[in-house]
């Protein structure tokens, strides 16, 4: 028979679990619009693969890796996470992407560090597929090799599209030895996410050096501008015109200032410019996602390129205010605005069902 102490003990620890039992979880989000259910997708969500570190460990790329392999970026280890942030922010699919990175790996390691970062993608979007969409990696750098890795990606892994960066060991990607990448992209008919990453000229310009973090605050929407540009003026957009391509952080500073890029094409003979004005473009090849920070930002950028050309991002995980709520509260968008930038757009362009 049990001592007072004990049984006191046994009743104090049967209502902390009963306690425990009631606490409710944390709420999940509903957005609504107008009294209906609104489904947001996310299409600037980082991740990281930890598991290539055993590829990368005695390489170039170990540098570049390490800092990732925990945290809320690192999939699997971050997963828990990363859903908590989903459901605090009312954001229903993520479509989970890796950065650039690699493109410094010469073909056997690009070979298998692709093939690893995208079954682990496929893994993970298996396990919670009501919540995540994959977009793939491809070792640009090798472009037959990309064209390859992103047909099985889609194909057999069920990838909706693929990540992206904005040039290649500075070497621009409307060059025409990228064509076999672009070529594979429009047969598919899938969307390309296009991050910038550490690149010579813009995020590495020896200008920015000094406070403010230039390299990133000014650099990621120069690298992303020059990107956008070379595939306008350089035609990629009018040998594959049907590619989809979005571009992170409001597609750079291209949008804020297209008037100059359509002035340049009216001004002469324009043998150097594209078969349409190259804000034609935004009208159907290119979408920009939310990232601009300021209500009028926002607003010029949907004057420019349109509600349909916008979907919703958040740079998960790093912390920029750009919420749900930024999208909600803009006075100047209706209700279907509103919805179509959060997650209509997106429903279509990557195979979501609403």
């Amino acid at each position: 028979m049990p001592t007072r102490r004990e049984f006191l003990g046994n009743v104090a620890g049967a209502t902390l679990g009963l306690g425990m039992l009631q606490t409710p979880a944390p709420s999940r989000r509903r957005v609504t619009i107008a009294g209906r259910r609104a489904t947001v997708i996310d299409v600037h969500a980082h991740t990281f693969v930890p598991e290539v570190w055993e590829l990368v460990r005695n390489t170039p790329l170990a540098a570049a890796a390490k800092n990732n392999l925990t945290g809320p970026i690192a999939l699997g280890p971050g997963m828990a996470a990363r859903l908590a942030y989903m459901d605090k922010e009312g954001i229903d699919y993520q479509a989970i992407n890796v950065n650039a990175w690699g493109y410094s790996a010469a073909r056997a390691l690009a070979t298998d560090l692709i093939q690893l970062q995208n079954e682990k993608i496929a893994e993970a979007v298996a396990t919670h597929p009501d919540r995540f969409v994959g977009m793939a990696t491809a070792a640009l750098q090798h472009p037959d090799l990309a064209a390859e890795q992103l047909d099985v990606a889609v194909k057999k892994l069920g990838m909706r599209g693929a990540a992206i960066g904005g040039s290649v060991e500075g070497q621009e990607l409307s060059d025409r030895r990228f064509d076999p990448f672009w070529a594979k992209a429009e047969e598919l008919g899938v969307m390309l996410f296009m991050h910038p990453q550490q690149a010579p000229g813009t995020t590495e310009n020896p200008r920015f050096q000094g406070k403010g973090g230039l390299g990133n605050t000014i650099g990621n929407p120069l690298e992303t501008t020059v990107f956008l540009s070379h595939l306008i003026f350089e035609g990629t957009l009018d040998r594959f015109p049907g590619l989809r391509i979005c571009a992170a952080h409001g597609g750079g500073y291209l949008p804020s200032y297209l008037g100059r890029s359509d002035a340049r094409c009216r001004r002469g003979p324009g043998g150097d410019c594209p078969s349409k004005a190259p804000s034609e473009y935004f009208r159907r090849e290119l979408f920009v996602d939310s990232m601009v920070f300021h209500p009028d930002g926002l607003r010029h950028v949907v004057a420019e390129v349109g509600v349909g050309q916008i979907v919703y991002g958040t740079d998960y995980p790093f912390d920029w205010p750009v919420g749900i709520d930024f999208i909600l509260d803009a006075p100047f968008l209706s209700e279907a605005d509103k919805g179509a930038i959060l997650g209509g757009n997106l429903t279509k362009a990557l195979r979501i069902a609403a």
